[in-house]
């Protein structure tokens, strides 16, 4: 008996053919989930340790979504507002922030407070994430505040991003993505492929 079912696909094209459509899928649906792309980025500090490690891969989202109650208009739950919420073991979201002129990767740390454009901040941080010897404002890096933004800091690190002078305060408008949950180990691949190993 003949087969007349019409030509068939090489199996090895069949089975290219069906991995990227599943590749596609899961990447649709977590872009419909996330609201944003790409919706993993991966660690390559320690910074936020012993939340998130070097080499875990988080999945991240638009920072409207999934706001908590304490959120501001941005969608930003700061630590200081935030009664009782957390993300990974703390209070307040972890925020994916790119200030301008930045080179290499984004940063990911903790939203600690808001401040206001010319706010003199220093009575509102924490004296230990200032740094030793900083008694006012005028001693303090990005004190008063050059723009409004977001006091931030790595969980495993001990002073500010504003006051180390890593970043001014951070605009709402340089935060790309809010972390939401973390993968271990999966960021090594991501890592390994940029050749950031």
């Amino acid at each position: 008996m003949a087969d007349d079912s019409g030509p068939r696909l090489p199996l090895y094209v069949r089975d290219v053919l069906q991995t990227v459509a599943a590749v596609a899928l899961v990447g649709a649906i977590l872009f419909a989930v996330t609201g944003i792309w790409p919706p993993m980025v991966a660690v390559e500090s320690g910074s936020m340790e012993p939340h998130i490690d070097t080499g875990d891969m988080v999945l991240v989202s638009d920072t409207n979504r999934y706001a908590g109650g304490a959120a501001d208009e941005h969608g930003i739950v700061t630590r200081a507002a935030a009664e009782g919420y957390t993300r990974f073991s703390d209070g307040g979201d972890v925020v994916v922030y790119m200030p301008p002129g930045r080179t290499g990767s984004p940063i990911i740390h903790r939203a600690q407070f808001r401040v206001d454009a010319g706010e003199n901040w220093y009575d509102r941080a924490d004296p230990d994430a200032i740094g030793a010897g900083v008694d006012s404002c005028a001693e303090l890096t990005n004190c008063p505040a050059p723009n409004a933004g977001y006091i931030t800091k790595g969980d495993d690190v001990a002073r500010y991003d504003q006051a180390t002078g890593l970043a001014p305060p951070v605009a709402p408008e340089w935060v790309r993505a809010k972390a939401q949950v973390r993968v271990p180990f999966l960021g090594w691949v991501r890592l390994a492929i940029a050749g950031k190993l």
